[in-house]
């Protein structure tokens, strides 16, 4: 099944309702940055909210989840935007951790359940909006729906699930993000959380070959929805050479000029992608010659 994201209204337009198949996505992070197990599923449910969270913004504008736990994982850091492109990494990939006392992938253990939960929106405006929350959770779509009823005011429902199979690879990856809007009636959110109550973690009725309108189809019953968009979502990185010339030109002659004398080259890693680049010593004195205009 393709990775696809749909954007629906239930209740009559008092709930905005999201849920995407993000399994080839994920499974192209994990493959990219080899991440064991524990570290899969974690990235994997970031990589989803990122996704989500990306939907309820315009085309090229841009949002970026940091997520900084005291957990051995790291760092996690997503960024995606309104077009169903995301990218991300996890700062200590190679973590697999015994399973939790529920028998499941110990999510909260590798990520902490201190640290800070912040989200950068880059909307095309002067000033990128930035909300941060504390890390309430660790298992991540908690942590997300903390941050949207906090920092945007918005009572959410967010569920993010990677079933990671026994070799680390992905199996299935997906999620859904519901959103009540103002005016909805306590009647609806009663209803709803009584929907949410029993879900089954949408990895599992992805594995079943169910399609993101079919989870829906599961939250709300028989509930009419009101399907608005469906788009498509891939792991997109826009790394190129050429944007890592322009960095190595910021370093300055000198830090170039070490780079030929000690490593006669200079090799650059995208962490978000792992897409390596190389540089030799005649493209570092390129890169020298543009910054002092050919004089030595």
């Amino acid at each position: 099944m393709k990775d696809y994201l749909v954007k629906a209204l239930v209740y009559g337009g008092a709930v905005r309702a999201y849920a995407v198949n993000a399994t080839a996505t994920v499974a192209e992070a994990q493959r990219r940055h080899d991440t064991w197990n524990t570290a899969s599923a974690a990235l994997g449910r970031s990589l989803v909210g990122g996704l989500l969270l990306g939907a309820t913004v315009k085309g090229e504008d841009k949002m970026t989840v940091k997520i900084q736990g005291d957990g051995p994982a790291g760092a996690i850091i997503i960024d995606s935007n309104g077009k169903g492109d995301v990218k991300g990494y996890v700062q200590n990939p190679h973590i697999n951790l015994p399973l939790n006392e529920k028998g499941k992938i110990d999510v909260r253990g590798a990520v902490g359940t201190n640290g800070v939960f912040t989200v950068i929106k880059d909307l095309g405006l002067k000033e990128p909006f930035s909300g941060q929350t504390p890390i309430v959770s660790g298992e991540l779509g908690e942590d997300f729906t903390y941050y949207l009823a906090v920092s945007e005011q918005v009572p959410s429902a967010v569920g993010l699930s990677v079933l990671v199979d026994t070799d680390d690879s992905i199996k299935t990856a997906g999620g859904f993000m519901l959103q009540v809007m103002p005016g909805a009636s306590e009647e609806i959110i009663e209803t709803l959380e009584e929907c949410l109550k029993d879900l089954p973690n949408v990895s599992s009725l992805l594995d079943e070959g169910k399609s993101p309108e079919d989870i829906l189809a599961v939250i709300f019953g028989e509930e009419p929805i009101q399907f608005l968009e469906e788009l498509p979502v891939q792991f997109n990185c826009e790394c190129s050479k050429e944007k890592f010339s322009t960095a190595i030109l910021t370093l300055g002659t000198s830090e170039i000029q070490a780079m030929i004398d000690e490593d006669h080259g200079a090799e650059a890693v995208c962490s978000f992608c792992g897409e390596k680049y190389h540089f030799d010593e005649a493209e570092l004195n390129g890169l020298i010659e543009e910054i002092t205009g050919g004089k030595k």
